[in-house]
């Protein structure tokens, strides 16, 4: 018997110990979903009997979510959200694995979304230079028997695998579709005035099945926004009952979230939060728990493990936004993403992210001022022509209820240095605003014209007009314009007000106190109707002004209103108007 040599021996122990520590390297770790009132718990030092998660690993039955005794969600809510058996979608049709094929490389314009099969240096669909980034996609081949197709998900020598084809899927009739469906049944609706607030914006309310993409500046409130629209729908309404919501964050921690929740004074139970970034993991989470609704925080740092690049590239983006819109239409669960902005103000990412998605809101707002601005830029579901307008605090956004009182300034009628002064009354989508505009004529000034929040050819021609129609002489004086609160004028129904206010400071006659203008001026002098008047007049009459100069040809119209606390002006020139206001 031949003794075994020592080398051998060490090098076979060598071996086995480098397996057991590969083997142990690699065990499961599991991730919890915690329910917002145990992080509360857990925040404040408090011993928590048992966590409530959501765990891959080790669950013995699908949807088995246990807290403090409490029930099940699924069987909680069976009947008010539905099972995800019920609701028909499994996350193996949403995310699939990939399949080995060939490696083909594409050119993807980043600003349309149009690829080539070789590099040029610009678009050849939207013309622009060195928008053409290069990415590989698998080439997919039949999966056998299952009738389905792997479309090409960018991962070399791999293809993404997305929801198979419904054999029983048949046409429908519009009449058999819309039948027996009303506004209210359909939508989500967000009680509360902060919830009606958004709930306009969004058309009327939250569509099931939508994909929303909310964009703005770093620090601007989308996740207090969205924290916000969560707690609303956590906690139900007259019309639904409480329902779970998942919030998902790639950027924070549970106890981050849970902090921000706490200074909010948010208290729902049925608020669940999740920090991750693997996508497919957010989805398996989210069909034990048949959530209401799903939070994404944001686009840009969750991935697809079978899809090549980081987190936040091209490819990434894209696929995993299209994930989230099949998982969106196939379970009519609303899904809410966050997306950030480049330099430029637009969202990051290839610009087919906003063709892909039902509903594109942005948060806009000065820099140091705390009032933000929800704009709706696309709408599956409603117009765009709606604008919400909120307030940072420190318990998150409020509702505006006056929002013209934004840009107007105190009014002092006993000093004449407020002379210059004209308030315009404009249209932001279906909502009218009041906004003050200053003007200031200086004799001998070494500056002839400078202008702030007016264009600059529109006072070019409405300062010409004055002088060649009205007879004043400003011709060497310097005229300085500004909008109050840093407001852009961009149409032309503040004209009116322009002209008002460069007159008020040449003659140094104050306008007084409580008149708006309204009306657009041309090359003769003339002034014109703009869209909207009566909406307009209306707002004016109800912010308590008793005064509102307009153009001749509505007058009458105008009148007929029964507005009896207001005073209808009417003028056709410009030599009209300063008889009406600047006479002594």
């Amino acid at each position: 018997m031949s003794i075994p040599n020592m080398n051998s021996l060490r090098c076979f122990y060598t071996r086995a110990n480098s397996l057991l520590l590969l083997r142990s390297s690699f065990s499961p770790v599991t991730i919890p979903v915690r329910r917002l009132s145990s992080v509360f718990d857990s925040l404040s030092n408090q011993t928590v009997s048992s966590v409530s998660d959501v765990d891959t690993k080790t669950q013995a039955s699908p949807g088995a979510i246990s807290s403090r005794g409490e029930d099940k969600p699924e069987e909680k809510h069976r009947k008010a959200a539905g099972s995800s058996s019920a609701r028909g979608w499994d996350p193996g049709e949403v995310v699939m694995n990939k399949k080995k094929g060939k490696v083909r490389t594409s050119w993807v314009c980043e600003s349309c979304g149009h690829s080539e099969g070789q590099w040029w240096g610009s678009c050849r669909a939207c013309n622009k230079v060195g928008t053409m980034r290069r990415f590989s996609e698998g080439s997919s081949e039949p999966r056998g028997s299952g009738g389905g197709v792997a479309s090409g998900g960018g991962s070399e020598g791999a293809s993404l695998a997305w929801l198979p084809e419904q054999g029983v899927a048949q046409p429908l009739k519009l009449s058999s579709v819309i039948d027996g469906i009303t506004h209210q049944q359909w939508r989500i609706s967000l009680p509360g005035l902060f919830g009606n607030e958004v709930g306009r914006v969004l058309g009327g309310g939250l569509a099931p099945g939508s994909l929303i993409l909310i964009g703005g500046d770093p620090g601007i409130g989308k996740s207090t926004l969205l924290l916000q629209i969560a707690s609303i729908i956590a906690d139900g309404n007259d019309l639904a009952k409480p329902a779970p919501v998942l919030y998902v964050s790639g950027e924070e921690s549970v106890d981050q979230i849970g902090s921000r929740a706490d200074r909010m004074k948010i208290e729902t139970d049925e608020l669940y939060l999740f920090s991750s970034s693997d996508l497919q993991d957010i989805l398996t989470k989210a069909h034990r728990l048949s959530p209401q609704a799903l939070i994404i925080d944001s686009i840009q740092t969750v991935y697809l493990k079978e899809v090549t690049g980081s987190a936040g590239g091209l490819t990434q983006v894209k696929e995993c936004t299209s994930t989230l819109l099949r998982f969106a239409k196939k379970s009519n669960v609303p899904v809410f993403l966050v997306g950030h902005v480049t330099k430029a103000g637009d969202i990051a990412g290839p610009r087919v992210l906003e063709h892909i998605v039902d509903v594109v809101l942005y948060m806009e707002g000065e820099e140091h001022s705390t009032y933000r601005l929800l704009r709706s830029v696309k709408n599956r579901f409603g117009s765009t022509d709606e604008l919400g307008v909120f307030e940072m605090s420190q318990a998150g956004l409020e509702v505006v209820s006056n929002p013209s009182g934004i840009y107007l300034s105190q009014q002092n009628t006993d000093s004449d240095v407020l002379a210059g002064l004209a308030v315009a009354v404009v249209m932001d989508g279906s909502r009218s605003f009041l906004i003050e505009v200053q003007a200031l004529c200086a004799t001998g000034s070494t500056v002839s014209r400078h202008v702030n929040g007016v264009q600059a050819s529109r006072a070019d021609m409405i300062i010409a007009v004055l002088m060649k129609q009205a007879g004043l002489r400003i011709q060497e004086s310097g005229i300085f314009l500004n909008v109050a609160n840093g407001m852009a004028l961009s149409e032309t129904a503040g004209d009116l007000a322009i002209a008002a206010a460069i007159c008020s400071s040449f003659l140094e006659f104050p306008i007084p106190h409580g008149v708006a203008f309204i009306g657009e001026i041309g090359l003769g002098g003339e002034i014109r109707t703009v869209p909207r008047m009566e909406k307009r007049v209306s707002t004016v009459a109800k912010l308590g002004f008793t005064k509102c100069v307009v153009p001749k040809s509505v007058e009458k119209s105008l009148k007929s209103l029964g507005l009896k606390e207001i005073e209808i002006i009417g003028c056709k020139n410009l030599k009209e108007l300063i008889n009406s206001v600047f006479r002594g």
